[in-house]
């Protein structure tokens, strides 16, 4: 991951108004973030679906989202390398062609295996689109209007968590589970022309060095030890072979990495960052948020479909109420970040999240809709009012050199925080039904016992299963114990929303100037001063 000082041919804006120029640049960056986020949400509401489609458990089909968000972590530190060699232009339109190409495979899949290797594929490109984006955005606005260049890049957060469950459980209804994928194509052909034509010329600039070895060690180890992790519940122990060995290997991979990061001059991740305390606070208060926000998060359309019976299309409107509240609060919250101090509205913004996370470890088979509506609609409140913040807070701890590398270090963060989610969540949720009553001289196609719990939830999607039992009361019981697994699940979320009050106590609550614009040219090796302003490009 690379930081450069570009030479500016005007003086950096110093109007907090985001010009039609770097609108039109704007446009083509959240058109391809839209392509991503999008891919997240929509895929959201059809983890069920992929159960049933290709005859797998809960943990094994989330690995549709832990494969894409560790793909987007690989190549994240990937990206300012890669954009000083080949430029920002070339190296995005080649991300969203991988991008495209990788949605194109994906509804060719006709094994759950092939699914995830080709979310990976998605993800290399995707992971590439939000940080060159953000560099190519940069570069043309300056780091005077930060917390507003945020605001836009919030759109597409805001669009997707609305438009994704919505758009992808339409999909499945009207058509089938491929055309979530396949819809990706004319974007990405779109989204292609308009960078083409709207995007400057490259100027690719000698880059320094990547850490290939601090890759090969970092990814793969994640990898390993989620793998190891996701395998529990089929396992069923701790002590089977595929579960540890997984896990340990992985570890050690981990803490490798860890020990070599500090040895290299240029490393994969910055380690060394951390040893500003603000960063730290910032970097630990997303992590923990994420893990129980992003993985609890999948698990909300799964309950509507899977306990409550409705079509993916009624899943995704309900949960259209989180991504409105997050609408209403994230573009207050990006313009406050640039003028109160993240320390004095964060921690409202969690209590928020804590409130309507509370209603879901309350879930029981018939829980009104209005309720958890309302709930999904606080917790959109709190979110919005979350993560710009902090991620603006870590952002303006860091010098102009600084600011490329602690970017990177929070993104991928943000990514591995959102693949530990979605793998634990999984893992816990699956191990509860698991837990479900067998049904006496019933088993499945494969041979193997079917629980109440499965049965129940097979069910609500098929109601002619529910009129050849000879005890109705079985479909009741199995759905009680269902709605009571998301329930034990959605604890553990909510008690780590709580532990994230302990680092967000330590956020900063005084005012404090953006140390962006610090550096003079040659405060690094190898900088020569020139006449011209210097913008910082961050590679987000």
């Amino acid at each position: 991951m690379t930081q450069q000082s570009v030479a500016a041919p005007q003086p950096v804006p110093t109007s907090d108004k985001l010009d039609a120029a770097v609108l039109k640049v704007a446009g083509v960056v959240v058109l391809g973030a839209l392509m991503s986020i999008l891919d997240v949400t929509v895929v959201s509401v059809a983890l069920p679906t992929f159960q049933s489609e290709f005859d797998a458990s809960y943990a094994r089909v989330a690995w549709t989202m832990t494969g894409y968000t560790l793909a987007l972590a690989t190549v994240i530190p990937l990206s300012g390398w890669a954009a000083d060699r080949f430029g920002t232009k070339r190296l995005y339109m080649m991300a969203l062609a991988l991008f495209t190409i990788g949605s194109g495979l994906c509804a060719t899949a006709d094994t759950i295996g092939e699914l995830i290797t080709y979310r990976v594929l998605q993800g290399l490109g995707g992971g590439m689109l939000m940080p060159i984006g953000m560099a190519i955005m940069t570069r043309a606005a300056g780091p005077n209007r930060i917390g507003r260049l945020m605001a836009v890049l919030g759109i597409p957060m805001l669009l997707g968590p609305i438009g994704g469950p919505i758009l992808g459980g339409w999909l499945i209804d009207v058509a089938s589970w491929h055309w979530i994928f396949l819809i990706n194509l004319p974007i990405g052909i779109v989204a292609l022309v308009y960078a083409q034509l709207a995007l400057p010329k490259d100027s690719p600039q000698p880059s320094e060095s990547f850490d290939f070895l601090g890759m090969l060690m970092l990814s793969p180890g994640l990898a390993l030890f989620l793998y190891g992790v996701s395998t529990l519940p089929e396992a069923g122990t701790f002590a089977d072979a595929e579960v540890w060995g997984p896990m340990l290997v992985g570890a050690a991979l981990v803490v490798a990495f860890v020990v070599y990061s500090f040895k290299p001059r240029h490393p994969l991740l910055d380690l060394r960052l951390f040893r500003n305390r603000r960063l730290t606070v910032a970097a630990l208060t997303m992590f923990v948020f994420i893990i129980a926000f992003m993985g609890a998060g999948l698990l909300f359309p799964s309950y509507f479909l899977q306990v409550r019976g409705e079509s993916t299309l009624h899943a995704g409107l309900l949960m259209a109420p989180q991504g409105i509240g997050a609408m209403v609060t994230m573009p207050i919250a990006g313009m406050l970040a640039d003028k109160v101090p993240v320390g004095r509205t964060v921690p409202f913004a969690l209590l928020l999240i804590l409130a309507g996370f509370f209603t879901f470890t309350q879930l029981d088979a018939d829980t009104s809709y209005v309720l958890l509506c309302g709930s999904l609609f606080v917790m959109g409140l709190g979110m919005g009012g979350t993560m710009m913040p902090v991620m603006t807070s870590a952002l303006k701890t860091l010098t102009g050199h600084e600011v490329a590398r602690g970017s990177t270090l929070v993104n991928i963060l943000q990514q591995i925080g959102g693949s530990v989610g979605a793998a634990v969540m999984s893992v816990i949720l699956t191990n509860e039904l698991n837990g479900s009553r067998q049904i006496p001289g019933l088993t499945d196609e494969n041979g193997n016992p079917v629980t109440e719990a499965g049965l129940a939830i097979a069910a609500q999607q098929r109601p002619e299963l529910a009129q050849q039992l000879p005890d109705p009361s079985l479909v009741e019981r199995g759905l009680d114990f269902a709605a009571n697994s998301f329930a034990t699940t959605f604890w553990v979320a909510f008690a780590l929303v709580a532990a994230t009050f302990i680092p967000a106590a330590f956020l900063p609550r005084r005012r404090e100037r953006s140390h962006l614009l610090d550096d003079q040219p040659g405060d690094q090796p190898g900088d020569q001063p020139d006449d011209q302003p210097k913008i910082p490009v961050i590679v987000h």
